[in-house]
């Protein structure tokens, strides 16, 4: 950097590499000042430790530093004063953090339901398969049941609660029946709506573990409306396969009404524990 003892606003944007603009909103806020103003042409001047102030800044706003809260803190303050806050800032970006980790799991999550049912799509998936549901955290809510999907499924009540607790969900809308049988036929007027749960709140009452048990599951693509046809498939298949059906099920909405209002490419998983006697 060429010694002199002042440099003019072109010159310290060139150095600095910043805009003319930058410097004339951090004089107006009052984080970095001219040294000297031309009175004849208004030109700003700027002394070498001035100068050096810039990159100080640039600093400040790499930490996540606003402009606002650099005022006191570019030129040194009292160790008291920068601790204070250092300590806000670092809370802040510790909440800031976690809000980022939060929407990062829900859209990944998302993804990956769109990624399962192109897959079931493509390959036309429809045979009864055993799997193991593994135990996770859900959040939960008890709400009636009339046979109407959308309702069900994007469900205000349940998205109030959700907020009323501070809870934040992922992944799938699954909808718990307690008899599938009484499902199927159409007697079915409560359900259990439940999501997993990012970051489970203590004083949320409808915390409960979903998963831990083996099950037999059946994709079922299209209108919701004949969901039914694939509950008679898991039961021929049990019989054959010498399985007891529990009583209770879940459908579990990989794509439905939250992603798509074309129900033919709506995909729902059928989920009905099972056992040998």
């Amino acid at each position: 950097m060429e010694e002199k003892k002042l440099y003019s606003i072109g010159e310290v944007s060139k150095i600095c590499n910043i805009s003319t603009k930058a410097l004339r909103f951090y004089d107006k806020i009052g984080i970095i000042s001219p040294d000297m103003i031309c009175k004849e042409n208004s030109y700003r001047y700027y002394n070498k430790e001035t100068l050096l102030t810039v990159p100080v800044v640039k600093y400040y706003k790499q930490m996540g530093f606003k402009l606002e809260e650099m005022q006191g803190l570019v030129e040194g303050n009292t160790y008291y004063y920068l601790e204070q806050n250092f300590r806000n800032k670092i809370d802040q970006l510790r909440l800031q953090e976690q809000q980022i980790h939060n929407s990062y799991i829900a859209v990944k999550d998302w993804y990956e339901l769109i990624q399962e049912a192109r897959l079931v799509l493509q390959n036309d998936v429809h045979d009864v398969a055993v799997k193991y549901i593994q135990p996770a955290t859900f959040c939960g809510m008890d709400q009636e049941f009339d046979y109407n999907y959308m309702e069900s499924i994007i469900n205000i009540q349940w998205t109030n609660h959700l907020e009323s607790v501070g809870n934040e969900i992922t992944g799938p809308v699954i909808l718990k029946f307690e008899s599938f049988e009484d499902k199927m036929a159409g007697r079915c007027r409560r359900v259990r709506i439940m999501q997993q749960a990012i970051h489970p709140c203590r004083d949320c009452l409808n915390r409960q573990t979903y998963g831990g048990f083996m099950a037999a599951s059946v994709y079922h693509i299209g209108k919701h409306e004949t969901i039914d046809e694939e509950y008679e498939k898991v039961l021929n298949w049990a019989a054959k396969k010498g399985y007891q059906c529990g009583k209770e099920s879940f459908e579990r909405y990989v794509v439905d009404y939250w992603t798509t209002r074309s129900p033919d490419e709506f995909v729902s998983e059928i989920i009905i524990p099972i056992y040998r006697e």
